[in-house]
């Protein structure tokens, strides 16, 4: 159906009650009518899980606050005013504004840890010990241009209607932060490793552990496939950055990550992720494109899947791994696109949440859907603390699917990246990424697993409804443009 991407929902809209559908795989019944794949995969995953989730989809979407998604979400942490630095110099005076609601496509505002930095107060310093953030108008736009007023925006509900009523009728997190106030690299590593902490002689010999921040400096590829001259940049231990001072974006860490986690237990993973032109596929979203183990390992072909349509092939075949990453294209990514309007982003998520609901995944399955950085909008919650590594890094969204579930869930735990991980951690007795000498994130994070309650009968389907469905992601033509093409 033809439509302007970023057209909302007919008014009326009536959420209908699914049952899973059988898919042809014999399925055993859980409480209350739900089903789980009784495949010999799916038995193994079992054992290693006390509770009815074998199988964890982490949908990775890109550059949004909380507070601009669900600003005035019921029950949730959200406001439309806020505060900027009105003046000059040393003359700055913090002001209120009226936020503006908008479309969710948006100028592609800067995000990287200097924008951070000018978010939190208006000072580009390091290390930070508070934010009063009141200088979004700082940050800059595309590029190296004065953003103003316009981060101080908030999405129309109408226009991502999928997205509250997931909320509506699953979870929502109004507390979950990034890892690092920076940009999209440093984010998507801190999705499989918790963290971007590497050990490295452009650390400094007085350092010999620093973190990764930022983008490397060939914005086309962000992985081992990049050209030799690329470099990193790095934050140290005393908070001093060093732009373009860090390795080749070809890594190896320190501890453990999540595929040395769930390869060494036998526990199945895929990431599924889109082709792209111009370096190696998927390499500018692909976290596993800069792990050196994965790229230059058997992994890379066994478990990185290309395109990310193909999960929907493993939930309609039978073979969807235990864990899941999924990366969006670039137009059904939510990433600001200028002045394009096409940002299919929410119906995309129906689909995914939709193709599991509606197979007999359903009972074994949590979807975890959260967006990478906050992409220069605004929000009205400082993060929770601070410490020298470029972190926490602002709000962001995070909903959550499964039967066990309650309807209307919001959580207003404190949550970040590593939150998420320490869940499939805990969920398939992993263990812990980090080692006494290198402590990872995932051992101070506080694992999401409050948001279910595996106490009670599982709950039946609830269809999220949509205009764009899941055929026409599954043979959508992806765009093989660059993403994220920021210049902070």
């Amino acid at each position: 159906m033809p439509r302007s991407r970023w057209r909302p929902l007919a008014a009326g809209v009536v959420l209908c009650m699914a049952l899973a559908a059988c898919n042809g795989a014999m399925t055993s019944s859980l409480p209350g009518g739900a089903q789980t794949q009784n495949s010999p995969q799916s038995r193994a995953h079992r054992g290693a899980s006390s509770n009815p989730i074998q199988h964890v989809i982490i949908v990775i979407q890109e550059n949004r606050t909380f507070n601009d998604l669900f600003a005035t979400f019921p029950g949730a942490t959200g406001s439309t005013t806020g505060y900027y630095l009105k003046g000059s110099g040393k003359h700055k005076v913090k002001t209120s504004i009226a936020l503006k609601e908008t479309v969710l496509p948006a100028p592609n505002y800067n995000h990287g840890s200097e924008a951070y930095n000018y978010d939190c107060d208006g000072a580009n310093a390091y290390p930070k010990t508070s934010c009063a953030m009141d200088g979004f108008n700082l940050e800059g736009v595309n590029g190296n241009n004065p953003s103003g007023i316009g981060a101080y925006q908030y999405v129309n509900p109408t226009y991502i209607q999928p997205y509250w009523t997931i909320a509506q009728q699953y979870g929502l997190a109004d507390e979950l932060f990034q890892t690092q106030g920076s940009a999209s690299f440093t984010a998507h590593q801190d999705l499989v490793h918790g963290g971007s902490t590497i050990v490295d002689t452009n650390c400094g010999s007085s350092e010999p552990a620093c973190s990764l921040i930022d983008l490397p400096n060939e914005n086309r590829n962000w992985g081992c496939g990049a050209k030799p001259n690329a470099v990193t940049d790095l934050l140290t231990t005393a908070g001093r950055f060093d732009k373009l001072g860090g390795p080749f974006p070809c890594l190896t860490y320190p501890d453990k990550t999540m595929v040395d986690l769930l390869d060494g237990a036998d526990v199945s993973w895929k990431y599924y992720t889109p082709p792209y032109k111009g370096g190696t596929a998927g390499a500018e979203w692909n976290a596993m494109a800069a792990l050196s183990a994965v790229y230059n390992g058997p992994d890379w072909k066994r478990n990185v899947s290309i395109p990310q349509s193909n999960i929907y092939k493993d939930i309609s075949g039978g073979t969807l791994p235990a864990v899941s990453w999924v990366i969006p294209t670039q137009d059904d990514s939510d990433h600001p696109h200028g002045l394009k309007a096409a940002d299919d982003g929410p119906d995309w998520i129906a689909s995914i949440v939709n193709a599991v609901g509606q197979s007999n995944y359903w009972g074994s399955t949590a979807i975890i859907v959260t967006w990478d950085d906050w992409g220069g909008f605004y929000d009205p919650v400082p993060p929770a603390f601070f410490d020298n590594q470029g972190g926490l890094g602002f709000r962001v969204p995070m909903l959550v699917v499964s039967p066990y579930v309650k309807q209307g869930t919001i959580s207003h735990t404190q949550y970040e990246f590593a939150s998420i991980l320490r869940f499939v951690e805990d969920n398939f007795n992993l263990g812990r990424m980090g080692t006494p000498s290198f402590p990872n994130n995932d051992t101070r994070a506080t694992s999401m697993a409050d948001m279910f309650d595996f106490t009670t009968q599982p709950r039946k389907f609830t269809s999220i409804p949509s205009v764009l469905k899941k055929q026409h992601f599954m043979h959508e033509k992806a765009s093989m443009e660059q993403l994220d093409d920021d210049d902070d």
